[in-house]
């Protein structure tokens, strides 16, 4: 499997692509910034066929449009976050694809497991391949996502955050922003050290944003 973590606009996003060496498809996790970056990345030994957001906000998603077109990739996200997504997709030409929980992807060989996990928005999801989790802004490196702006739910973060911590320990974290002291983690090490995943209550966990 091909998968490279990619350091990508202004705000410190991470980016993925994630390919079958051997049928050459590709995907592409989350399309704010940098498009010429991202194909360019993949571009000797893979074709971009998806690209999957992990959520609507506008660093993840504001080049989704350009990036499909000029791929003619099919663009998968979540049901919960289609109307503030597809404002974003002018293009009518491109395919969308409308994701649940526990849909699964197919990249060639590789299967990607679809975790709704709401709470930074409505949509928000996490992908498991193999041994990685990519967490977009749901987790990061021993911090979480924020929960104030439109769509957000505290609770709901919460009870997403119960989901990831029943995953194996050795599970690789691959966030959405480059915020940690290292570019990525794993469930273990998050469940040791992040403030977030040690809450054992929701109310706890609220006390974490001053909300109880």
């Amino acid at each position: 499997m091909f998968f490279k973590q990619v350091p990508v606009g202004l705000m410190q996003n991470f980016c993925y692509i994630i390919g079958d060496e051997k049928s050459k498809e590709a995907v592409i996790v989350d399309a704010g910034w940098d498009v010429d970056k991202l194909i360019a990345t993949g571009k000797e030994k893979l074709e971009i066929k998806k690209i999957i957001l992990t959520h609507s906000h506008f660093d993840h998603i504001q080049k989704v449009d350009e990036l499909a077109s000029k791929t003619n990739a099919v663009v998968y996200f979540h049901e919960d976050d289609y109307n503030e997504i597809k404002r974003v997709i002018r293009n009518t030409s491109i395919k969308i694809v409308k994701l649940k929980h526990n849909d699964k992807i197919k990249v060639g060989s590789i299967k990607i497991k679809v975790m709704h996990t709401p709470g930074h928005t409505p949509g928000g999801i996490c992908l498991l391949v193999e041994n990685k989790l990519l967490t977009g802004d749901t987790l990061f490196v021993n911090a979480v996502g924020r929960t104030d702006r439109a769509g957000g739910d505290t609770i709901k973060l919460f009870e997403s955050l119960q989901k990831i911590k029943k995953l194996e320990d050795n599970i690789e974290v691959y966030p959405g922003h480059d915020y940690g002291e290292i570019p990525f983690s794993t469930i273990g090490n998050e469940k040791k050290n992040n403030p977030y995943l040690k809450c054992e209550s929701k109310e706890q966990f609220l006390n974490m944003f001053g909300l109880f």
